[in-house]
């Protein structure tokens, strides 16, 4: 029986992702899949010339909406019953607060999620690497990792909107994607 927490939170997905939504998150719960997030509503494209990783005055980074979003998204996995999957993310600063903000708890940095944007001769071996590490972690069970656009283009062809997820089944193809709205 679906609670009435989990059916409210259904409901705030697209008419899209409303159909898709409750296979998505059975798979999660079942593990052998991962969730793979484009990092919440940071305006803008790209970074500023010269940012510096670990400096976040230096880099694009999320907006009051976007820190909304990341909260959103998180309430929508624990009303799931996915309250405490492990994340991984960017060393980016969008990525980082947007995989803290969903407060699913601690959050480890991954390398591999990071962006190539500016590098996209790095995109063939970071797409590998990242395969890799989805084909090793699925099977052990569910994960949320939070990256950049153009990671999760490469990885599966899809071009997500800020704050879109994609479950990928450990082969890295898509299951399937959700967003939620505004």
């Amino acid at each position: 029986m679906v609670s009435r927490r989990a059916l409210l939170a259904g409901l705030a997905f697209s008419a899209t992702a409303r159909a898709e939504a409750p296979d998505l998150w059975a798979a999660l719960r079942a593990g052998g899949h991962v969730a793979l997030m484009r990092h919440a509503t940071a305006p803008g494209v790209g970074d500023p010339p010269g940012f510096r990783l670990e400096e976040c005055a230096t880099q694009r980074n999320l907006s009051e909406a976007g820190q909304q979003e990341a909260a959103r998204i998180g309430a929508a996995f624990r009303a799931q019953g996915l309250g405490a999957l492990p994340v991984w993310s960017s060393q980016w600063c969008r990525c980082l607060e947007t995989a803290r903000l969903l407060g699913l708890g601690p959050v480890e940095a991954l390398p591999a999620l990071n962006s190539f944007f500016r590098d996209s001769a790095a995109q063939p071996e970071a797409t590998a690497a990242l395969r890799r590490w989805i084909a090793d972690r699925a099977p052990r069970g569910a994960a949320l990792l939070v990256t950049h656009q153009v990671n999760i283009t490469a990885l599966t062809g899809l071009f997500p909107a800020s704050g879109e997820v994609a479950v990928l089944r450990a082969d890295s193809s898509p299951l399937g994607r959700w967003r939620l709205p505004g």
